[in-house]
């Protein structure tokens, strides 16, 4: 893995989790997107839209683009890139579940289409086709998520870890989850895995007033473990890219210890599956 960009000695404003209206849960224009970063004084933007998958079943998701959409997700963020060069820097990637069966075609597609990088966003267990989703799951699933986050991070294709505490969208913290997210931090501190404090779910705890993702009790395992953070806006709309929010966002980390960071590895996808067809082979 080599860093994103290099040679600024303070942070600057970066996001590279960004959806687009293609998800079907999201509003404004791509070009919106960059107007607002522009406005709100970034310095890049990552479009990190739901992945589309090869659905076996012909399924047919509801909070993703179709896979027939993603070329023109694709043009439209290349096109953007051109128009908007030297004024901010824009990068294709995708946000992605770990699905067992569809991670050798995820890492084929990855270098086919020229992706950047790729996000975790481990929402589904095995696939949205019949999988539960980590969001909305009772206590008694929470190892399940631990160990599919472990087993996709393991994967390699990912550039960080979004949304770590996902669980919490709708469970409540108790002393016994400690340990799994203990392993979840540790992992990433030692492959050097940034964590991602999400925006999105900041603005959620501020409208309903209760603290789901992020969470104080994972961000302090998370700063005794060594992690770096990175913020990441989870923009569903234009506005979701307000300043005052990623400043409130590197605010709260500072409380915890965290190493913030705007840099995120890039994964050689070419050498990755080189690696994985010579151990497949011996």
């Amino acid at each position: 893995m080599e860093e994103t960009h290099t040679g600024k000695a303070a942070l600057i404003q970066a996001n590279y989790h960004t959806h687009t209206r293609r998800c079907l849960h999201a509003g404004g224009t791509d070009e919106e997107y960059v107007q607002e970063a522009l406005r709100q004084g970034y310095d890049v933007l990552g479009f990190s839209d739901h992945c589309p998958w090869p659905y076996e079943s012909g399924y047919i998701p509801r909070m993703r683009m179709r896979l027939e959409q993603f070329a023109g997700y694709r043009e439209s963020v290349l096109a953007l890139r051109d128009a908007y060069r030297g004024r901010i820097e824009i990068l294709l990637g995708l946000e992605a579940e770990y699905f067992p069966r569809y991670m050798d075609w995820l890492l084929d597609f990855a270098i086919r289409e020229g992706i950047d990088y790729l996000i975790f966003g481990n929402h589904y267990h095995e696939s949205d086709e019949t999988g539960q989703y980590f969001g909305k799951i009772a206590r008694d699933q929470f190892d399940v998520y631990v160990r599919t986050v472990l087993d996709g991070l393991e994967t390699g294709m990912f550039s960080y870890l979004a949304h770590p505490e996902l669980p919490l969208r709708s469970l409540d913290w108790d002393e016994g989850m400690r340990p799994g997210f203990e392993a979840i931090c540790r992992y990433c501190a030692a492959h050097d895995i940034p964590l991602e404090y999400n925006v999105l779910g900041l603005q959620l705890a501020r409208r309903t007033g209760r603290e789901g993702y992020p969470h104080h009790h994972f961000w302090e395992i998370a700063g005794s473990c060594g992690c770096r953070a990175i913020i990441g806006m989870d923009a569903h709309h234009p506005r979701d890219l307000r300043v005052s929010l990623y400043r409130q966002a590197k605010k709260n980390l500072e409380t915890f210890g965290v190493k913030l960071t705007d840099r995120i590895p890039r994964v050689d996808f070419v050498r990755l599956r080189e690696r994985k067809q010579k151990e497949k082979s011996e």
